[in-house]
């Protein structure tokens, strides 16, 4: 569980890293619609291939851009077989008993974990190339529109920043609590699906104890601090628009527009 990135912040002082963040996550909307747009397995090469770019320009190791998929891992591995044994198909490859695995079942399969795989990795970097207080930032001025219209967008930006926050903390304090259970006798691999699920009890009254005590722990933090939401607050580094970001963006509208191209001549 330690080392899971789902969340977690990679200090740098790279190209990616000092990107306004309003355009990181402006950018990671659009890179997500434009995965969702790839109709192709072939052309996930092109998601993948800005993805790499980015990842090089970030100072980042791949390897940890690649743990950011391991909480996925079991959804990939049911996602890949219901496809496979679910899809109708008419080109039969493999027959088990009654059960037949066909071409387009296959390359269903093989299209619908790629699109999660792209989806989680690009949208990984987001988080492993902004501090929580930068991305608290821009999500509040993206949203300070609709505060005329009574939007608690300081707050909403700021429970969504904590909890992205809290997930590398809890997993760390869940590996920590099994550890400790195990040292204590615990079993949490024999047995069937239900005993498995049981065992799991030790670690996850703990775990929501420890939720709880440390939100109790960070409120009184904020209110000795005067913490009063975002009303009338000002900020020591203002955020403003760069050429680099109008580059990022230029970026990744091309890549949109070579997908859509390259989909309207197939």
């Amino acid at each position: 569980m330690t080392n899971i990135t789902l969340g977690q912040y990679f200090p740098g002082n790279s190209s990616i890293h000092r990107l306004d963040p309003r355009t990181k996550i402006l950018l990671m909307l659009l890179y997500i619609v434009l995965v969702f747009l790839v109709r192709d397995l072939w052309l996930f090469l092109l998601p993948l291939a800005f993805v790499g770019f980015v990842t090089l320009l970030a100072q980042i190791p791949l390897l940890y851009v690649l743990r950011s998929l391991k909480p996925l891992q079991f959804l990939l591995i049911f996602m890949f077989i219901i496809n496979l044994f679910l899809t109708a198909g008419e080109t039969v490859l493999i027959t088990i008993w009654r059960i037949r695995i066909t071409k387009e079942a296959l390359e269903q399969a093989v299209f619908i974990s790629s699109r999660l795989v792209l989806l989680v990795g690009g949208t990984s970097l987001m988080t492993l190339t902004t501090s929580p207080i930068s991305l608290t930032a821009g999500l509040e001025l993206l949203l300070k529109p609709f505060s005329k219209l009574g939007f608690p967008s300081h707050e909403l930006a700021m429970m969504m920043t904590i909890a992205l926050r809290f997930i590398p903390t809890l997993m760390e304090e869940a590996d920590k609590i099994k550890k400790a259970q195990l040292a204590r006798g615990a079993d949490f691999e024999s047995g069937n699906l239900i005993a498995r699920a049981k065992s799991m009890i030790p670690i996850l009254v703990p775990l929501f104890v420890s939720a709880f005590r440390r939100a109790d722990e960070l409120a009184m933090a904020m209110e000795s601090r005067c913490y009063h939401g975002g009303e009338g607050r000002t900020r020591m580094n203002v955020l403003r628009f760069k050429p680099a970001d109008a580059a990022a963006a230029a970026l990744l509208c091309s890549l949109g527009l070579a997908i859509v191209l390259l989909q309207a001549g197939h």
